[in-house]
């Protein structure tokens, strides 16, 4: 069965459904165990609101935005087997500036914002690329979320784990996420992941989509 926000909106108690075309939904982590990591998970400082992961050309006319549930299922399949495509040609060499938007639903009310909290930690204290690198390896662990999973991919974009770990334990960037949450729903984003290109709405998240969207924009 398709569920629109709609049905979302009417009977969001009735737990989290994964659509056709992408996820719709359903605190902090319970555990506070980090594995070999051994961290003491100390509140963060306020984060820096107004972060905003882009990568590609900065100043590209043509501008792909991408909403996203780090815990949508279809968020992952999009991130892991689209995204790099669209990477590949148009946003590493320069045609686009590519931003990601978040948009917790929350199909996971444990990890949506625990996930996004932490992956904006990384790209704050190690920039834009460091961001889509934590992004693509956290997706791996999708379904099976921990501290440890997030301290690991954090330590793989080079930022240090136990400040990834506290972002997602504290759920540090709840604010910025809800803001970003907001601006999907003015934009009439539904499910995720949704992918605008100049501000309009593509059909769908695949690759090949979203190219010809791009394509059409240039």
């Amino acid at each position: 069965m398709e569920h629109t926000r709609r049905t979302l909106l009417a009977g969001i108690a009735a737990g989290g459904v994964v659509g056709a075309a992408g996820c719709l939904g359903d605190e902090g982590p319970d555990s506070s165990d980090t594995g070999p990591y051994d961290c003491e998970l100390e509140e963060p400082m306020t984060p820096d609101a107004e972060f905003r992961a882009v990568i590609g050309d900065p100043d590209a006319d043509v501008v792909v935005r991408a909403f996203e549930d780090f815990t949508c299922g279809h968020c992952a399949t999009y991130k892991l087997d689209h995204f790099p495509t669209i990477r590949e040609e148009y946003v590493d060499p320069g045609t686009v500036r590519y931003e990601h938007w978040d948009f917790p639903i929350p199909v996971d009310d444990d990890w949506a914002h625990a996930v996004a909290s932490a992956a904006r930690g990384v790209g704050v204290r190690e920039g834009d690329e460091a961001f889509f690198a934590f992004a693509s390896t956290i997706y791996e662990s999708h379904g099976s979320y921990d501290l440890e999973s997030i301290g690991a991919a954090a330590e793989a974009a080079g930022d240090d784990p136990c400040a990834a770990m506290a972002d997602a334990y504290h759920e540090s960037a709840h604010g910025a996420l809800e803001a970003d949450r907001e601006e999907g729903v003015a934009r009439g984003v539904g499910e995720t992941p949704t992918v605008f290109v100049d501000g309009t709405q593509t059909e769908n998240y695949e690759a090949e989509t979203v190219a010809a969207a791009i394509d059409d924009a240039l």
